[in-house]
């Protein structure tokens, strides 16, 4: 019996890029362009993957990493994630309020929202998330990781696009791993 999972014509898995971010960090919002350039040149050959890895200067990383997990539950993960980005600045100031308006004006439920920060449903994905960070070296965002190659994005975004492609482009050209 053959093994088809290993053939030429057998689908390839997708290349895994994990976004080791921080939805309070002005530097992931400036790094979603990139993501979005990535995300469109690969479709779904490259899995772009949230992880969460809030920081004890933002005082509310945690619950918007709370909220983006819940966000993902309601199916509008990435939409909720680059939303709440795009209003860094109106986090620091507005808290959990901020998170609940952008939850509304996607149109989930916002009652759950709450719930989900009171209860705290999603702790412990947040916090698995963020000791994985922490076991691999990141120590700020946003770092990446793609081929088990850890880019820190934090420092600098020069170059980073270019380097993940490059490296994308190598793992999808070796196909499956046999």
């Amino acid at each position: 019996m053959s093994d088809l999972t290993h053939s030429p014509t057998a689908p390839q898995d997708p290349v895994v890029l994990d976004v080791w971010c921080e939805l309070q960090c002005p530097d992931c919002l400036s790094a979603l362009d990139d993501q979005r350039a990535l995300r469109e040149r690969y479709g779904d050959r490259l899995d772009v993957r949230l992880r969460h890895f809030p920081l004890e200067k933002h005082r509310h990383s945690f619950a918007a990493a709370q909220a983006a997990e819940e966000a993902a539950v309601q199916g509008a993960g990435q939409a909720y994630a680059e939303a709440v980005l795009a209003r860094v600045r109106d986090l620091d100031r507005g808290g959990e309020q901020v998170l609940l308006e952008v939850a509304r004006e996607l149109g989930l439920d916002v009652d759950e929202f709450e719930t989900a920060l009171i209860d705290g449903r999603h702790i412990l994905a947040v916090d698995a998330d963020h000791a994985e960070g922490k076991a691999i070296g990141v120590t700020g965002t946003p770092t990446y990781v793609i081929g088990g190659e850890r880019l820190d994005g934090g420092k600098s975004q020069e170059g980073l696009r270019a380097r993940i492609e490059e490296i994308a482009d190598r793992l999808l050209a070796a196909g499956p791993a046999a």
